[in-house]
């Protein structure tokens, strides 16, 4: 697991959606920020993941910052996030230099189409969500890392597609990832 983002990632030139930076490093600040790595946009579970965290940041005032990362360019962006969560942050990394630097990699078939992938798509779909056309790689497993500055604090292994945690009690299992460590 990375532990600290590189200097050559954090001032990589970043263009998307309701960006406030010209780069990763200015789009951060010092904020502690849930960075969300979707796999592409006809994904069902990555719509479900979009609105969940959106529904659940309009809930709760405490909800940490999002930037989204996404495979596709910025006129793509800005049609397809405002029907999940219109002020969404997100990023378009097209070249997936983003997704690499973070370690995301391809997914298995058994990650894309077990059974469990099949259960999570019953939720998602009960959720009003339905499978679209990719843009991206369809392969690119999704990702979650809670990051301040350049350290990363907490991030989440996805076990398939549809894996993701409870984003409306995750903010709670984030803010625990920020205290130090007890000294002994």
């Amino acid at each position: 697991m990375m532990t600290q983002i590189p200097d050559t990632v954090l001032d990589l030139p970043i263009d998307g959606v309701n960006l406030r930076g010209t780069t990763l490093r200015q789009e951060l600040g010092n904020e502690p920020t849930l960075l969300v790595f979707v796999r592409h946009f006809g994904c069902i579970f990555c719509r479900e993941m979009i609105a969940d965290i959106g529904n659940a940041a309009q809930k709760n005032p405490a909800y940490p910052s999002v930037l989204f990362f996404f495979q596709g360019t910025a006129e793509q962006g800005k049609e397809f996030f405002p029907r999940f969560w219109k002020d969404a942050r997100a990023v378009a990394d097209l070249p997936k230099n983003f997704y690499n630097a973070f370690g995301l990699e391809k997914g298995s078939l058994s990650q894309m189409f077990g059974p469990e992938v099949w259960a999570c798509g019953i939720r998602a779909a009960a959720k009003g969500h339905f499978i679209g056309a990719p843009v991206g790689d369809p392969w690119t497993m999704p990702g979650l890392f809670y990051v301040q500055g350049n350290r990363v604090h907490w991030s989440h292994h996805f076990r398939h597609a549809g894996d993701h945690p409870d984003f409306e009690t995750l903010p709670e299992k984030l803010a625990a990832s920020l205290q130090p460590a007890p000294s002994l």
